[in-house]
């Protein structure tokens, strides 16, 4: 009988564990398809309305699916499981399996395994392929931008390559209207050029190369205010180089960087920043010996008289120390490092919340459960976004910032599985 018994829950296991993986999958593929679109759109908006070839952008696309799939997954896990345990429990195969002597062990245990493992295939899309992609991604639009520099030209927008500085209007096919262009002449001058057109030529050694006509060249000394130079031209041709092109591309982020990636620069920086304290606080300490000594001598030293300089200076400095331990951009590291953590373990913190409000599910389980599941995902991305903007400008905890919504998740999903276990 004990061992008829486990097969039955084996079967069980399989049964739920197989049903769960399903709905997972099909939310997965809905989740997959929102945030293809949108990756689509950008693409179409800054790449294939500029003439790049197909296979290339096929690439560019192929190398952005690990952002896609860290994404999807997490709330597809939890949709899916909503999905999943609701179906079972409108059709009344919950309450055959209560009044058979199973426990609600039965079901959580298989979804539990699933979101686990959803969790560790989103943990290692985001880790190790998000990290990968991006780095082929950087060399492609690198090899992209040298062969199709009109990519990097939008309208009404501003960009920068290296020392020059261009202002578009409306761009429109391999021409751009009222022009602007702040960069430096050979010998160090500050030029502003000003052309009502301007038209992308092909460059030598695909630089960016621009016709601009009517156009008006102001030429200031660096170092002698009111010494300039003008002219007035029907054309001038005006280059940027390959080298400052790729320079303008930035490195990646911590968001497309691995965890042990990111956590080494954080340790780097935090390493910079103390050393930075450090040397503030022995300015703030002699500062403030400076002003204890002249407090002690009184009026009839020459120190006393430079009291309020050395005070000022002593809150300077503290006032810099307190700054420095605010560093945003450590702050943006930290929260990055504990999202690359929260998020794709998020879908192991749905399954806690997701099967116990499945239970409740009394008719259109799967109907339900997708859109109670879409709600939820909704509010939990609220949460994260509050939390890591809390995180930049308050600086509040980025552990906390970043893995409260799962926390409540699994505390709200705890309290619903004891009211529905000793109820």
């Amino acid at each position: 009988m004990r061992s008829e018994g486990r097969s039955q829950s084996w079967t069980l296991y399989r049964y739920i564990a197989a049903e769960t993986a399903f709905s997972f999958f099909i939310s997965f593929l809905f989740f997959f398809f929102i945030f293809f679109i949108n990756q689509l759109l950008l693409m179409a908006e800054e790449i294939l309305s500029k003439r790049v070839p197909m296979f290339q952008v096929a690439l560019l696309i192929l190398y952005s699916l690990p952002a896609i799939i860290a994404m999807a997954a997490p709330f597809a896990s939890l949709v899916g499981t909503l999905m999943a345990i609701g179906r079972i429990s409108s059709d009344n195969e919950v309450l055959v399996m209560r009044t058979s002597g199973l426990a609600y062990w039965t079901i959580f245990v298989p979804a539990i395994l699933v979101g686990a493992a959803v969790s560790v295939v989103s943990f290692f899309a985001n880790d190790v392929l998000l990290p990968a992609g991006t780095l082929e991604f950087g060399k492609l639009y690198r090899r992209m931008l040298l062969s199709t520099p009109a990519i990097e030209l939008e309208s009404n927008s501003v960009k920068r390559f290296k020392d020059t500085v261009l202002v578009t209007g409306e761009v429109g096919d391999r021409s751009i209207k009222e022009l602007l262009i702040f960069d430096r002449t050979s010998a160090g001058e500050r030029r502003l050029i000003v052309a009502s057109n301007a038209r992308l030529k092909e460059g030598t050694h695909a630089s960016l190369s621009l016709d601009l006509t009517d156009a008006f060249v102001h030429t200031a000394k660096e170092n002698a205010k009111g010494d300039y130079d003008y002219a007035v031209a029907e054309h001038i041709l005006y280059s940027i180089s390959e080298k400052d092109i790729v320079q303008s591309i930035g490195n990646p982020g911590p968001r497309e960087m691995s965890s042990m990636d990111v956590l080494a620069d954080i340790r780097k920086k935090e390493k910079a920043v103390s050393l930075k304290i450090e040397e503030r606080r022995k300015k703030a300490f002699e500062a403030g010996l400076f002003l204890e000594a002249a407090l002690r001598a009184g009026p009839a030293d020459s120190r006393w008289n430079e009291r309020a300089a050395h005070s000022g200076r002593l809150v300077q400095e503290v006032s810099a120390m307190q700054e420095l331990a605010r560093d945003r951009n450590l702050r943006v590291y930290r929260l990055e490092y504990y999202k690359k953590f929260s998020i794709p373990f998020g879908a192991l913190s749905f399954v806690f919340l997701a099967t116990p409000l499945g239970l409740f599910a009394r008719k259109s389980g799967q109907s339900v459960g997708f859109g109670v599941g879409l709600i939820i995902a909704i509010l939990y991305w609220a949460l994260l976004i509050g939390g890591q903007t809390m995180g930049v400008r308050l600086g509040y905890s980025p552990f906390w910032a970043m893995w409260l919504p799962n926390v409540a998740a699994v505390s709200i999903g705890a309290f619903l599985w004891l009211g529905r276990v000793f109820r």
